[in-house]
């Protein structure tokens, strides 16, 4: 039934070339007849390839309508055949590369994977390099003539390299982004030290020696659970005493507090924020600030005597909508 409805309100489809590949829009054209989980032949400028529908796109998520290519047909059980068949030959073609880039002498590059279009019409190689400066298009022409097909170098990061691999990552589960990643996001120290882990490499670096992506995962939680929660250092009364908070538990909800020189861990509920209530103190003493020597005539002085005097509530004093 939902499946239906998207179907009507929109003629944009999702699509991906790879299993945790990013997401691509394409217009149905025609083919109104298209579902999630669908596979379809789609024109991209590495020729035509195979693809799978994920999911119609809304109006409101479709960034960029001119231009947007179609998808060209539905794929027919001979295309996903030869795909299969042309993904037996990738390994063999891999080893090949890796061997003739060895003898013309090509040291600085690592070539990770290598995949056939779903007709076997391109070859795209991954390789990854740290030398800025390594030209490949002698490999390159090597291997169109070996392989009698349009060759493809690409350049790929360290990250997408571990994605490709796959394998384990630090704390023994499958690496993240070879089982549910599908974009690389943003990384940062101050991550890291938002979630109070510790700054050594061994504790936030990946294995692909970049700063680990489940970093990202809570840090919202935590910087949003900090809000309610005081910083270090920070005076609050608590059920034990006036104590000082030497460390914060965003996921507890609860700080830990030295008090008298024990340290108990006491809950969001249980404390005094003892520094904003002596604020608020001070400046309920001042008076009022807009007028000097004390003599206020702004009306909230006498408003609030004349509340007391007659013993009502000062909220009835204003209307409901101020």
């Amino acid at each position: 039934m939902t499946t239906a409805i998207a179907t009507v309100q929109s003629d944009v489809v999702g699509v991906r070339f790879h299993k945790l590949g990013k997401l691509y829009h394409f217009a149905i054209g025609e083919l109104t007849d298209l579902q999630p989980g669908d596979y379809v032949i789609v024109e991209t400028r590495r020729g035509r390839q195979l693809a799978q529908v994920i999911a119609y796109i809304t109006p409101d998520k479709v960034h960029r309508r001119k231009g947007l290519r179609e998808v060209d047909r539905k794929a027919n059980p001979r295309d996903l055949v030869m795909k299969q068949v042309w993904e037996s030959k990738e390994l063999d073609a891999l080893i090949s590369c890796r061997e003739r880039a060895d003898e013309m002498g090509i040291k600085d590059a690592k070539f990770v994977k290598a995949e056939y279009s779903f007709d076997g019409s391109w070859l795209t190689f991954s390789y990854a390099t740290e030398n800025k400066k390594l030209n490949i298009n002698g490999l390159r022409n090597a291997l169109s003539r070996m392989f009698r097909t349009q060759i493809e170098m690409r350049l790929v990061g360290p990250r997408d390299v571990a994605k490709m691999l796959g394998g384990y990552g630090a704390c023994g589960a499958p690496r993240c982004c070879s089982t549910f990643i599908t974009e690389f996001s943003p990384v940062s120290i101050k991550m890291a030290k938002e979630q109070g882990i510790s700054l050594s490499p061994q504790e936030i670096t990946g294995m692909c020696g970049r700063l680990r992506c489940c970093l990202v995962f809570e840090y919202d939680q935590y910087v949003e659970a900090k809000k309610q929660l005081p910083k270090r250092g920070k005076r609050i009364g608590t059920p034990h005493g006036e104590g000082k908070v030497v460390d914060v538990r965003p996921m507890r909800d609860s700080v830990l507090v030295d008090v008298d020189g024990e340290f108990v861990e006491v809950f969001r509920h249980e404390f005094e924020p003892l520094e904003e209530l002596e604020a608020l103190q001070k400046k309920a003493e001042a008076g009022c600030s807009k007028h000097e020597n004390g003599g206020c005539d702004c009306g909230a002085q006498k408003t609030a005597v004349a509340a007391d005097d007659d013993n009502i509530d000062i909220s009835e004093l204003f209307d409901e909508d101020e």
